[in-house]
């Protein structure tokens, strides 16, 4: 038996029943899925000129556009972003700077939504630079704050970055504070950076803000035990979050234990002795109680020129680093060290080399000494 497609069929059935309704008649091609006549139009590049003027108007499109320059890693990027940067910096240095972090599932970015109602209501200008943890698989990024943070992403006077770690930390650090400057030059005068949690991006965090806060639910029991003299030693304010229906009482408790534990603490530099609060950014209860502690520190610490003290430290240490940066990136790029790190990395590998033997001989290629 020979099998037919169904439309011989069809066909032969319509060729003898030319009156019936059940004739079947040519339908139209299949549409292409784009249109043929579409042209994708180039965007039009913005002179560095162009950037500064639209920053320094608050124009928020083009504020993203110079930091998705930042975050390149093409060469005449960089270039053009440090120009930008340049231009900027005489309009930046007057906002607040906040880190914020805490443990897994404390809300942070929940806690920032709530809290940056209330720091809008008081007519200031809010940006949130998120540092959002990358795949170590993919390399992929969620970059999903905005969806968290609905209610404050379509506020005007709100501005909200997520940035990849991209597996760099202090990559995206180092991206992280020229980002700022430029938000500062665009007239936001509260920054807040998201970290991607309890690590070793708050190191790097706590090095470029003015005030690190530290979220923290209650019932984490001896688990904290591990991060307090790490993470909590950092910290100017802690908030215990989710403080609201039955676990009022445990966040109350918490915020005694996490008192006494501070306490023990030998007084920090800048003379403040750091507080801890509650809040539940469901209710708002206990907001405003922590922006209200937020601008005591900025007055305790202006007061006895700490504050000044601690930017100029900053700036000095992320000169350093950029210089420890931009060798390792250049050393790395350089041609004549691509040609010979392979081969001696084998002789390593092979025991045939000592690594500080093979080190040695790689710098002075680079450095244009004669390998030995």
């Amino acid at each position: 038996m020979s099998f037919t497609k169904i439309d011989h069929y069809e066909r032969e059935y319509a060729d003898h029943h030319h009156d019936s309704a059940l004739s079947v008649t040519e339908g139209v091609a299949d549409q292409p899925i784009v249109n043929p006549h579409f042209v994708r139009k180039k965007r039009r590049s913005l002179s560095t000129e162009e950037y500064v003027k639209g920053i320094l108007a608050g124009d928020i499109t083009t504020l993203s556009q110079a930091i998705t320059l930042i975050e390149s890693c093409n060469p005449a990027h960089y270039a053009q972003a440090q120009e930008i940067i340049e231009r900027c910096l005489p309009h930046a240095g007057r906002s607040v700077r906040i880190g914020i972090t805490g443990v897994p599932g404390a809300g942070k970015s929940t806690f920032i939504e709530a809290i940056g109602n209330t720091v809008t209501s008081l007519r200031h200008k809010l940006a949130v630079l998120a540092i959002d943890p990358s795949s170590e698989r993919s390399g992929g990024s969620i970059l999903g704050d905005k969806t968290r943070m609905e209610s404050i992403s379509a506020n005007p006077d709100v501005f909200i970055r997520p940035s990849p770690s991209a597996g760099s930390l202090g990559g995206v650090a180092r991206k992280t504070r020229e980002t700022i400057v430029l938000c500062e030059a665009a007239g936001f005068d509260v920054i807040f950076i998201e970290t991607v949690g309890v690590g070793q991006s708050e190191t790097a965090v706590h090095s470029m803000v003015d005030l690190f806060m530290l979220l923290q639910i209650s019932g984490a029991g001896d688990e904290l035990q591990g991060i307090k003299r790490g993470i909590m030693e950092m910290a100017d304010l802690m908030v215990i979050t989710k403080a609201d229906g039955e676990n009022v009482r445990k966040a109350e408790l918490a915020r005694t234990q996490f008192q006494g534990a501070l306490r023990l603490f030998p007084v920090p530099e800048s003379q403040w002795r750091p507080r801890v609060y509650t809040c539940s950014s469901v209710s708002g209860a206990g907001l405003e109680e922590v922006w209200k502690g937020v601008e005591e520190f900025l007055d305790h610490t202006q007061a006895n020129g700490f504050f000044r003290h601690n930017r100029n430290r900053q700036n000095k240490y992320w000169m350093y680093e950029t210089i420890d940066q931009t060798l390792r990136n250049s050393f790395y790029r350089d041609p004549r060290i691509e040609g010979e790190i392979a081969a001696l990395e084998g002789q390593v590998l092979g025991d045939k080399l000592s690594s500080f033997v093979a080190a040695k001989r790689l710098l002075d290629l680079y450095f244009g000494g004669k390998p030995e």
